[in-house]
């Protein structure tokens, strides 16, 4: 997840492509943007709120197991923008050297076993769950190792046919999202990179999270008002690295087209404070949850606020 989240600031904007392009898109209806608005707040929160509580068990699991999950430090975020600035101009360069079409066949494939993979390990569980007690499953273990002698281990894997079925439907989602690029199989997968994102990713103390968001403060205004760099790779960048709604799917149904879209770096990199203060909640052994909720209310209002801004100045935010 790692990749995703270094890229998600490269489309960490809100944007209608009505308002960006209003010559060459009939306008959406009221209605039409109150429902993509709406939906795109639905699903900008769920990967949050599910994320955070994933989190909890995931950095407790970790602890108990042995391992230190990795952690952002005060160096990190204070070079995240910077990092991320240099991706974002890179990516615009290679966009403007390179022919589209190419790079995005190149970046499906690749987002292809990456999306597959971060479905199967979010919806695993619910397989896992479901599947009837009749079904004949077995289980696996997959060990490769390097040398002779000296054996070193480089993959312990355990699975079972329910690992094995739950891929080959979440490949079915891939296959359909390659071959069509479908709105709903796009969302599918960026929801799985959104929540894994959230649940996995870490911050070492609320310090390091106020740097970060107020660098990337920073990153967004300047990238976003001050050059077309991010609304140019925003709309270039064909890859499920940001949610999107039709605004005319009253008028045209499942093949609306006309899409307002939200970047994932919109949902992971506050989500990944947020659940720092969930765990933070846990960690005190109280009944309330004050820090979580408080911060959620305030992303959901934040979020609100950006899109009637957006909406009254028609710009992307």
């Amino acid at each position: 997840m790692a990749d995703t989240v270094t890229e998600a600031p490269a489309v960490n904007a809100t944007m209608n492509e009505t308002a960006a392009n209003a010559t060459t898109k009939i306008p959406a209806t009221p209605e039409g943007m109150a429902i993509a608005y709406g939906s795109l707040c639905l699903m900008a929160v769920i990967p949050i709120f599910y994320g955070a509580v994933r989190s909890v068990k995931y950095h407790t699991d970790q602890r108990e197991s042995g391992d230190k999950p990795e952690t952002m430090s005060h160096k990190d975020a204070a070079m995240f923008p910077i990092i991320a600035s240099g991706t974002l101009f890179g990516i615009y360069l290679i966009f403007q050297i390179f022919s589209k079409e190419y790079i995005n066949l190149l970046l499906a494939v690749y987002f292809f076993f990456l999306g597959v993979f971060a479905l199967a390990n979010l919806v695993g569980p619910l397989f896992s769950r479901y599947i009837p007690a009749a079904f004949p499953n077995m289980e696996y273990h997959l060990i490769f190792t390097q040398g002779k002698e000296k054996k070193e281990e480089l993959m312990n894997y355990e699975f079972d046919r329910k690992d094995i079925l739950c891929h080959a439907v979440c490949a079915v989602i891939g296959v359909w999202y390659l071959v069509k690029k479908h709105w709903i199989a796009n969302n599918l997968f960026g929801l799985a990179f959104a929540i894994s994102g959230v649940e996995i990713l870490s911050l070492n103390r609320i310090s390091t999270g106020l740097i970060l968001l107020g660098g990337l403060f920073v990153y967004d205004i300047f990238w976003v008002f001050g050059t077309n760099v991010m609304v140019t790779v925003a709309k270039s960048f064909d890859a499920p690295i940001k949610l999107v709604f039709p605004q005319d799917l009253l008028e045209k149904g499942l093949a609306a087209n006309n899409f307002a879209m939200l970047g994932l770096g919109d949902i992971v990199i506050p989500g990944i404070f947020i659940a720092l203060l969930l765990r933070f909640d846990v960690s005190q052994k109280k009944n309330s949850k004050t820090y979580f909720y408080a911060s959620f209310l305030a992303y959901c209002l934040g979020l609100g606020a950006t899109i009637l801004v957006m909406h009254v100045f028609k710009h992307a935010q």
